[in-house]
């Protein structure tokens, strides 16, 4: 593979890991005069001990804090331009995000929302973020998007069941604060799908058209922290070294991926969560080994050091790769991630699905070439699978 002849690595998220890392946050709020913030959740999240012990952090830190918690899976418009017109009231100075990546996704694009106005779906067009946004602080609670140090934000147009991005250098966090120790409570369906949307992420990244070098390192790495770790952290939910294992190897997919771009299998997922509201994590589990093969013979050097990655020893390059494939179909089984047909996919959808995959940002940085037939290609693959 050859590598572009120039490229940039800009990482504008500071991070700050450790267990009990989070109560340096209100400390960094006074530093920035900022005393009335929105924490941006979902109801789920909200439910947690830990959500109200953070809240009251900041309170006696003193902190003013503002709730959000109707964010939804796979955040729509309608929840980012509602935040957004509630820091707008509110005069809030910040904004925290507390969970996985729709929460973390849906801050991002209130943080444009809140400072520039109007639609969401506006700042598809990262030309129009032309002033700063609201300061955001993340504290992620799943290993799977990476979304706490990315500048990408994936929201859903609720009237054309579209994912869109907002992309820029602007809406990325100003500092992580990351706790694998939130990710205990995690249930093992979650843990499941969340990290292998972070094996998607790194395997994505080290294989798009656009890898550099400095995202092929932190992609490799990922793969072998996330592959060596996953199965104990879906069945030994308080294996706290298996949970630190997913939340570094998350973390560094997720700077994997910004550096470079996922591909062809978020092309699917994407398109399959926009119109049925599907879990993300799970949409990139169930579609990475078919695309996976699909562009075996535009990869396959690509895949070799995957499966070199993965612990493998192989005789060729072909050889490797085909290892790779099977050991992503092996663990989808063996952490029990659900089939496609369980996503309620109707054969009238496919071509739309098809047509939606094609027009995504992505399509373009995978191996293959893919037109819309051959995402109709894959998609009857997966309908068509026992």
């Amino acid at each position: 593979m050859n590598f572009p002849n120039t490229f940039h690595f800009i990482l504008p998220t500071e991070i700050r890991y450790g267990k009990g890392i989070i109560h340096e946050l209100p400390a960094v709020l006074k530093a920035t005069s900022a005393r009335s913030v929105m924490l941006i959740t979902d109801t789920a999240i909200r439910r947690q001990p830990f959500c109200q012990e953070i809240i009251n952090q900041l309170k006696n830190g003193g902190i003013e804090v503002h709730l959000f918690d109707g964010v939804e899976a796979n955040p729509k418009d309608h929840n980012v331009e509602e935040a957004a017109r509630l820091a707008t009231d509110l005069h809030v100075e910040a904004l925290i995000a507390l969970g996985g990546g729709s929460p973390i996704d849906c801050a991002k694009a209130v943080g444009v929302v809140a400072s520039h106005g109007g639609a969401a779906r506006t700042y598809e067009n990262r030309n129009l973020i032309v002033k700063p946004t609201l300061p955001l602080y993340t504290i992620p609670t799943t290993a799977g998007t990476g979304s706490e140090v990315t500048f990408s934000s994936v929201i859903t147009d609720s009237r054309e069941r579209f994912k869109f991005t907002i992309k820029s250098p602007a809406i990325a966090p100003k500092i992580a604060f990351i706790d694998p120790t939130y990710t205990h409570s995690m249930p093992a369906g979650l843990t499941a799908a969340t990290g292998l949307d972070a094996l998607t992420h790194a395997i994505e990244a080290f294989t798009a058209k656009v890898a550099t070098p400095l995202s092929d390192a932190a992609a490799l790495y990922a793969i072998e922290r996330i592959n060596s770790n996953l199965k104990q952290a879906v069945f030994e939910g308080d294996n706290a070294q298996a949970r630190e294992a997913m939340m570094t190897g998350s973390l560094l997919a997720g700077i994997a991926f910004s550096h470079s771009d996922v591909a062809s299998v978020h092309c699917i997922a994407e398109a399959l969560g926009g119109k049925y509201d599907a879990p993300h994590g799970v949409c990139n589990a169930i579609a990475l080994p078919v695309v996976m093969e699909y562009n075996l013979a535009f990869a396959a050097e690509r895949y070799a050091r995957v499966a070199k990655a993965m612990g493998f020893h192989f005789a060729t390059e072909q050889e490797g790769a085909e290892m790779a494939v099977r050991r992503v179909q092996q663990l989808a089984k063996e952490i029990g991630l659900p089939e496609f047909r369980s996503l309620g996919v109707r054969p009238e959808d496919l071509d739309e699905l098809a047509e939606h995959a094609t027009r995504n940002g992505s399509n373009r940085d995978n191996p293959r070439p893919m037109e819309k037939s051959d995402y109709l290609c894959l998609l009857k693959t997966l309908m068509n699978q026992k």
